[in-house]
């Protein structure tokens, strides 16, 4: 399925990407507090999209201490939008063609499954 990314589609990755998207960037502990895990969990999920070129850490020091801040790359913001549009083909909010109709031997109109051969 075009679009659907299997890097975005892990559910704790699918989270990350959502909340970093309409931002600039993320602090690492508000992400960690947003998705609700623990920093290991988040570090671990973190590698995977930094490692895939989704995501992007810069250490810098505010109040005095070393914080992380995240980004969404241009890539990592366009395969998390392209994923969330696959997704939505796939529960048919939006659909990419209208369903097939037939009646079957006994006259009831069938649904097909979106243009799938359903003979």
């Amino acid at each position: 399925m075009s679009g659907f990314d299997t890097v975005i589609h892990a559910p704790n990755r699918l989270r990350i990407c959502a909340a970093l998207d309409p931002m600039e960037e993320g602090e690492f502990s508000w992400l960690r507090d947003v998705i609700g895990v623990s920093d290991s969990v988040l570090s671990k999920h973190l590698s995977v999209l930094i490692d895939a070129g989704y995501v992007t850490a810069r250490r810098a020091v505010r109040d005095t201490r070393q914080r992380v801040w995240l980004q969404l790359t241009r890539e990592g913001r366009a395969a998390y939008r392209g994923h969330v549009r696959a997704l939505q083909e796939i529960v048919g909010l939006r659909p990419s063609r209208r369903p097939t109709t037939r009646s079957n031997r006994y006259g009831v109109e069938i649904v097909g499954s979106w243009g799938l051969d359903t003979s």
